[in-house]
């Protein structure tokens, strides 16, 4: 079993003990996302650690997309549950990227590959994802290829 799925199960069962509600009911519901994930397919498998902080990345974006929608419907209230759960999850993720940090990962992607112009901005994403895989966002990782290789 992966070291974080067994902290996210240890942290759950302190959650409960101490009558934590918040993060009782994220990490219930990030667990149960991780054992969909381990379900889906053809036959069960158990996620390493790579895998579990995917999840817990995807998780995280619904907890903002959420909060956002929640805020322009007038439900400041949701909005802010959103974002507590959104603070639980964030725990549990590697910590993010500066922008100088994320900058530099492109440039010495764009510089192995020999990647030049917009066209190989695929290519470059492909690169570096593997890198930066839950440490920075999508949209901004994809702003400063597109930067990189424009300039």
């Amino acid at each position: 079993m992966s070291e974080l799925k067994t902290q996210l199960e240890t942290d759950m069962r302190t959650a409960l003990k101490e009558r934590d509600k918040v993060t009782l009911g994220t990490l219930r519901m990030v667990l149960a996302a991780i054992r969909n994930e381990e379900s889906a397919g053809k036959s069960m498998r158990e996620l390493d650690d790579t895998e579990v902080v995917k999840v817990l990345v995807k998780q995280a974006k619904q907890r903002r997309e959420a909060a956002e929608a929640f805020r322009e419907g007038g439900r400041d209230e949701s909005a802010d549950a959103e974002l507590a759960e959104e603070a639980v999850i964030k725990r549990y993720l590697p910590e993010a990227l500066t922008e100088s940090e994320l900058t530099e990962i492109v440039r010495a992607a764009i510089a192995e590959g020999g990647f030049a112009g917009p066209k190989d901005m695929g290519k470059v994403m492909k690169a570096v994802q593997p890198k930066v895989a839950g440490r920075a966002d999508g949209k901004v990782v994809a702003g400063v290829v597109r930067a990189e290789l424009a300039g």
